[in-house]
């Protein structure tokens, strides 16, 4: 499943109850413009769901993340029609990776939000939302989740 025809992956990167985010360019013609969004993107040639989300998360943040990070992941169908799956996955971040932190030259700013307030943020993506939402009840009481 890992090489099927997918579109980009998002992951969620979690400590201590804080998800990594940031706000969007509010720029015409880019999708979702000013709305809090998490690290990842659109595939490249021939990546994987982890290696596009790697690859991502160090342009976007300048972040290293190892695969033994990423503890869950689920592909998703498009929320355009006739667009191909993207995949959601749900990480941890640790300390050292968030004082590291070089953000880079999308987006305004970013910060370390609690997940409720980003699952109810009136400028979040709806659709990450309502993801990591449904991960979160998968995992409560689990490690970064809390």
């Amino acid at each position: 499943m890992a090489n099927q025809d997918f579109d980009g992956a998002k992951i969620a990167l979690l400590y201590a109850g804080k998800l990594l985010v940031y706000q969007r360019d509010q720029k015409p013609g880019i999708p979702w413009p000013g709305s809090w969004d998490l690290p990842g993107g659109g595939r490249e040639n021939h990546e994987t769901p982890v290696g596009c989300v790697q690859r991502e998360t160090w342009e976007e943040f300048g972040i290293t993340l190892s695969e033994q990070q990423i503890l869950w992941q689920k592909c998703y169908t498009s929320i355009s029609p006739g667009g191909s799956p993207t995949w959601f996955m749900v990480g941890e971040i640790t300390p050292a990776q968030i004082a590291a932190i070089r953000f880079g030259n999308e987006g305004q700013r970013w910060q370390m939000m609690s997940t409720d307030e980003f699952v109810k943020h009136p400028n979040g993506i709806a659709h990450l939302q309502q993801r990591l939402a449904g991960a979160l009840t998968l995992f409560q009481g689990v490690g970064p989740f809390d």
